[in-house]
């Protein structure tokens, strides 16, 4: 295994979750709607900064559902898989550790997803979500890879700003577990450790679904 693969995938995370974290710390938390648009543009802009650090490296999951997806699509194998999701999780508990450093642990529990709504309505939630952005993303870096740095970034900081109110939008396991290992607070954990899973299983089903006429058409040629 690429060595230099696990580090941009520990990076990567580092980034995005430590400048979203940061957009929260920065906020005050998710409470008013300019806070939500704030917070938002930090997890998708730090998206495409951790993108244009380590993407060309690992491929960017930078996220444990991603992976999955990924794996699903046998664009990685499971041993590689493995030693992603890991990375991942380092990175986050790493930049969740930066903000206990500047600040205090009731601060970095505030950076945790939460539900908005009833604990099966947020399930729900990140579900869909979860299935959305892996299909984004297994579609536009097979299709029109050109653009996968802009389309991918901005889709998450969309389901930032429809899903804050409803489940804390994680849609990604390793930001949600980060925050909750460092803080010690595991509150509602099962659901952003299982639901963004289920949505990328059912996201690259949708991929499949929708590539599966283009892909016959490749093998009658």
């Amino acid at each position: 295994m690429d060595i230099r693969k696990l580090i941009a995938e520990a990076v990567g995370t580092f980034i995005l979750v430590g400048m979203g974290s940061l957009a929260i710390v920065g906020v005050g938390g998710a409470g008013e709607a300019a806070n939500i648009v704030v917070i938002a543009i930090g997890f998708g802009l730090g998206l495409l900064a951790a993108i244009a650090v380590g993407g060309h490296v690992s491929g960017g999951h930078f996220n444990p559902a991603v992976t999955l997806g990924a794996l699903l699509d046998k664009r990685v194998d499971p041993m590689t898989a493995g030693g992603y999701v890991i990375a991942q999780v380092v990175g986050a508990v790493a930049a969740s550790g930066v903000i206990f450093a500047i600040s205090n642990q009731a601060t970095v529990a505030g950076t945790k997803n939460m539900p908005g709504i009833r604990e099966l309505g947020a399930f729900t939630v990140e579900v869909v979500l979860t299935a959305v952005f892996v299909a984004v993303i297994l579609t536009v870096t097979k299709k029109a890879a050109e653009h996968a740095m802009m389309v991918i970034p901005l889709t998450l900081l969309t389901i930032h700003a429809v899903g804050i109110p409803f489940s804390g939008a994680s849609v990604n396991p390793a930001r949600s577990l980060g925050p909750a290992l460092v803080s010690a607070d595991y509150g509602s954990i099962g659901i952003y450790l299982t639901a963004p899973f289920i949505g990328a299983a059912i996201g690259w089903f949708v991929y499949r679904v929708l590539s599966a006429e283009e892909a016959a058409g490749q093998a009658a040629d």
